[in-house]
C-alpha cells in the first residue's frame, strides 16, 4: 500500500473519540481500503457556510483548502437555483433546453473568440478524457506530454497522465514527464528550459513509435507545487508543442472561474490561447459540472467520427448550478478578491519568511498559493515532515489547508474566493504561531 500524505490519518496513530472511531470502522468496512481520510486526527465536517466549515459538535473551522466551493459553501443563490430547477426538470441534452445553450453562450464569451464551442461532463476527469480523446482525432497523434508531478483526473486514460496518485500509477508508454518551471530552483531561466523540456518529451516519444497529440498542462500546476512564473512560460510551452504537431490543453478544473484573480482564466495570464482548455471542480460549486471548451477546427474531426452523449453532463440542474456561480462571480466580484486577498496573504507570508528560516519560498496568483517549506535554505532540501505537523498543528488551531508538490513539503492554500482581510490574517497568524513551535 502506499506510503499515507504527511498530513494523512494512520490507522491506530492516535486515540480517537468513541463515536469517530466507530464511523472509520465502519467506512472502512463499506468503502474499503482505498479511501484516505485528511489529518491525523480526521475530521467530521456537516456543515458549511462561505469560508466555514463545522463540525458535528459545532465547532467552525477556517477553510483554507477547498476550491470546489469556489463561491464559498452553501451560497444561497447557487443553492436556490438548484432547487428551483430540480423542481421544474432534471433531463438529458437530447432534448431542446434553452437554458444549456444560453450557459454555453455565456461561457464561452469569456474566452477568447478562437475558442467558442464547449461540450459538458460531470467530473474533470470526464473532461481532460474528453479533450484527449478530441486532440487524438484531430492530431492522428497519441503522445502527451505532462509534468512531473500532475493530477489530472481518475479515468483509466488520464490517472495514466496523472503521477500524483502515486508510484504504483504507472504512466502510459505514451505519456512523457516533465519538470515544471519552478523559479525558485531553475532561476530566471525556467521558461527557457521548460519549453525544451517539451520539445525534447515529444521528440523521445516520436522516436518510439508515439506520434505527438498534446502537451498537457494545469495552468498553475497546482500538484507540482503552484508554480505562476515567469508569465508567458504556458505560451512558450504552446509553441514548442505546436512546432511538435501536438496541440496545446489548459487544465483549468484547478485553477478556472478567478482563482488566479487577474484574469478568469489561468492561461490567459501568460497571453496564450490553448486549443483545448478543461473545465470543472469550481463550475458548479460542487454541483457536478464540467466541460470542455474548444477550437472548433479541432472539435470538427472528432465529431465526424463520433456521436457524443452524456447522461448526466450538461443537464438542467447542473447548467442552473454553473449559471449561479457566474452571477456570483461578477455581482460579489470574486476575481478582484481573489486579487486583493491574495496580494495580502502574500506580502504577509513574505514578512513571515524573515522570521522562518524553514520558509523557503513564497508564490502564487490570487488565491492560488504555496509557501514552500524547506530544512535548509541553502540546500532547500524539502522539509516533508515540517510540512505534516504544521497542517495538523493548524487543523488543531481549526484552520484547514493542505501540502502538495513531490515531497508534500509544500502548503498548499487555496480557500474558497470570498476570503477576507480578516480571514487572510486569521491564517498568516496561525501559521506564524505553528512555525515558531517548532524552532
Amino acid at each position: 500500500m502506499p506510503a499515507p500524505a504527511p498530513n494523512a490519518y494512520v490507522p491506530g496513530a492516535v486515540d480517537l473519540p468513541a463515536a469517530d472511531a466507530a464511523l472509520i470502522a465502519r467506512r472502512e468496512r463499506v468503502l474499503g481500503p482505498a479511501y484516505r481520510l485528511f489529518y491525523a486526527h480526521p475530521l467530521h465536517i456537516v456543515r458549511g457556510e462561505g469560508v466555514w466549515l463545522y463540525d458535528a459538535d459545532g465547532v467552525a473551522y477556517l477553510d483554507a483548502y477547498n476550491n470546489v466551493p469556489s463561491v464559498g459553501h452553501g451560497h444561497p443563490h447557487v443553492v436556490a437555483a438548484i432547487a428551483r430547477q430540480a423542481a421544474a426538470l432534471n433531463t438529458h441534452t437530447r432534448y431542446l433546453h434553452g437554458d444549456i445553450v444560453a450557459y454555453a453562450e455565456r461561457l464561452t464569451a469569456t474566452f477568447p473568440a478562437e475558442l467558442s464551442q464547449v461540450m459538458f461532463t460531470c467530473t474533470g476527469s470526464e473532461a481532460n478524457d474528453l479533450a484527449l480523446r478530441i486532440a487524438g482525432a484531430a492530431t492522428g497523434g497519441t503522445g502527451v506530454v505532462v509534468t512531473r508531478y500532475a493530477y489530472h483526473g481518475v479515468t483509466a486514460a488520464i490517472s495514466a497522465l496523472s503521477p500524483a496518485l502515486g508510484a504504483g500509477m504507472a504512466l502510459g508508454a505514451n505519456v512523457r514527464v516533465v519538470d515544471p518551471p519552478d523559479v525558485y530552483r531553475q532561476g530566471p531561466a525556467a521558461s527557457e528550459k521548460f519549453a525544451a523540456a517539451v520539445t525534447a518529451a515529444f521528440s523521445d516519444l516520436r522516436a518510439h513509435g508515439h506520434a505527438p497529440s498534446a502537451l498537457l498542462v494545469d495552468t498553475v500546476f497546482t500538484s507540482d507545487g503552484t508554480f505562476v512564473e515567469p508569465v508567458g512560460v504556458l505560451a512558450a510551452a504552446a509553441e514548442a508543442a505546436r512546432a511538435a504537431g501536438a496541440l496545446f490543453i489548459a487544465d483549468e478544473v484547478q485553477p478556472g472561474f478567478g482563482r488566479t484573480g487577474s484574469h478568469l482564466w489561468g492561461f490567459a495570464r501568460h497571453g496564450v490561447v490553448p486549443d483545448l482548455v478543461t473545465l470543472g471542480k469550481p463550475m458548479g460549486n460542487g454541483h457536478p459540472i464540467a466541460g470542455v471548451v474548444v477550437r472548433p477546427e479541432v472539435l470538427q474531426p472528432f465529431a465526424a467520427q463520433v456521436r457524443y452523449f452524456n447522461t448526466f453532463g450538461g443537464n438542467p440542474v447542473s447548467i442552473a448550478a454553473a449559471n449561479a456561480v457566474l452571477d456570483v462571480l461578477e455581482r460579489e466580484a470574486l476575481c478582484a478578491n481573489a486579487a486583493a486577498i491574495g496580494a495580502r496573504l502574500r506580502a504577509s507570508c513574505l514578512e513571515l519568511a524573515e522570521r522562518h528560516e524553514a520558509i523557503g519560498d513564497v508564490r502564487g496568483a490570487g488565491l492560488s498559493f504555496a509557501v514552500e517549506l524547506v530544512e535548509d535554505r541553502a540546500t532547500r532540501s524539502p522539509a516533508t515532515a515540517l510540512a505534516g505537523r504544521v497542517v495538523n498543528a493548524l487543523r488543531e488551531r481549526r484552520i484547514l489547508l493542505s501540502v502538495s508538490g513531490p515531497n508534500q513539503n509544500i502548503l498548499k492554500i487555496r480557500p474558497p474566493l470570498c476570503f477576507g482581510a480578516a480571514h487572510a490574517d486569521q491564517l498568516v497568524e496561525a501559521l506564524d504561531g505553528v512555525l515558531g513551535e517548532g524552532r
